[in-house]
C-alpha cells in the first residue's frame, strides 16, 4: 500500500468515527488503455482539498464537479455510479457499452452512521428510541435522572448517558448525521439542551412543547444572542399534525418528520396527486 492509499485509508477511518465526512471516488471500470486504471481512488474532503487524483484534465475536472456536487446536495446519496468518456463527457450507464470506451466511477459519501439523540427519557423518549431503533438509527438517550437513564430502560439504545446536560451535550459528537430530539420534562430542561445544541451543526433539533411555550423559549435564546438562522432551523413545535394523543403517536409524528427531512420527501399524503377515477378507464399502477 502507497502513501496516498494510507492517507485515504486514515481519512475513511476518521469519518467512520464522526470525524467529519469525506467522499471517496472509486474507479471500478477502465478503458483497456485508458489511464488512470480500475481500482485508482480520490478523496475529497467538504473544504474542497483532496487526496489522491485521476491523472488531472478533462476526466478528473468532471469526477471532481460531481463529487463536490454529491457532498453538497441534501439529502445526500450515500453511494452513486457514475459513467465517463475518457474526455469529461458524463453518459448514461446504457451508453457505456460494458465499460470498452467509457469509465465507470463508483462514488461513496464515508460518515457516522446517523443517530438519533433522545434528550429526555420519560415516555415520549421511550416510544421515540423504540421506533428509532427499528428505522435504522443508532440511538443515544441523554435523562439527568438515575431511573430514567438506565440500559435496562432503553436496551435499544446504543449508548444511555445520565448527568448534567451541558456536560454531556458538550461532549457528544454532533454533525450534519445527528437528529436531536428535545423531549425531558420540562420547558427550563428543553431550554439548557437546546442552548448547548442549536449552534452545532446537526441535522435536525426539534423541542416538544406547545407554540407559546416554545415561542418563549426561542425568544430567550434570541436575546441572548444565539443567532436568528440557527434558531429558525429549529423544528418546534414538533413533528407533522396527525392528531397525535399518545406518547407511541407522538413518536410516530416526530420520526416521521425526521424520516422526511433526512430522505429528502414532501409530508404530502401518497395519495395526494393521483389522477381522477373515471369509469371506463384502467387504475394507475400503485405509487407510480
Amino acid at each position: 500500500m502507497d502513501d496516498t492509499a494510507r492517507d485515504i485509508q486514515r481519512e475513511v477511518l476518521r469519518a467512520s468515527r464522526g470525524e467529519g465526512s469525506v467522499l471517496v471516488a472509486t474507479i471500478i471500470a477502465a478503458p483497456a488503455d485508458g489511464a488512470p486504471g480500475a481500482g485508482e481512488k480520490l478523496l475529497l474532503r467538504p473544504d474542497g482539498s483532496k487526496i489522491g487524483d485521476f491523472g488531472g484534465g478533462a476526466f478528473e475536472a468532471a469526477v471532481l464537479e460531481a463529487c463536490r456536487e454529491a457532498l453538497t446536495t441534501f439529502p445526500r446519496e450515500p453511494i452513486q455510479a457514475l459513467y465517463y468518456r475518457p474526455e469529461g463527457q458524463r453518459i448514461h450507464r446504457l451508453d457505456a457499452k460494458g465499460g470498452a470506451d467509457a469509465y465507470e466511477v463508483m462514488v461513496e459519501i464515508v460518515e457516522a452512521p446517523a443517530t438519533l439523540l433522545v434528550v429526555g427519557g420519560g415516555h415520549v423518549g421511550l416510544s421515540l428510541a423504540t421506533i428509532g431503533e427499528h428505522v435504522g438509527f443508532s440511538v443515544a438517550v441523554l435523562d439527568d435522572r438515575d431511573m430514567y437513564a438506565t440500559a435496562e430502560r432503553f436496551p435499544m439504545a446504543d449508548r444511555v448517558m445520565c448527568g448534567d446536560f451541558v456536560e454531556l451535550l458538550r461532549e457528544f459528537p454532533i454533525g450534519p448525521t445527528t437528529y436531536i430530539v428535545l423531549v425531558s420534562r420540562g420547558h427550563k430542561q428543553d431550554e439548557t439542551a437546546l442552548r448547548a445544541v442549536v449552534t452545532r451543526g446537526a441535522g435536525y433539533v426539534g423541542m416538544i412543547g406547545s407554540k407559546r411555550r416554545v415561542s418563549t423559549v426561542l425568544r430567550h435564546l434570541a436575546e441572548e444572542g444565539f443567532p436568528a438562522d440557527a434558531l429558525e432551523r429549529v423544528y418546534t413545535p414538533i413533528g407533522f399534525d396527525i392528531g397525535a394523543e399518545t406518547p407511541e403517536e407522538i413518536a410516530v409524528s416526530i420520526i416521521a418528520e425526521i424520516i422526511c427531512l433526512r430522505r429528502g420527501g414532501s409530508g404530502r399524503p401518497m395519495r395526494a396527486g393521483r389522477p381522477p377515477i373515471r369509469r371506463g378507464e384502467s387504475l394507475p399502477a400503485v405509487n407510480q
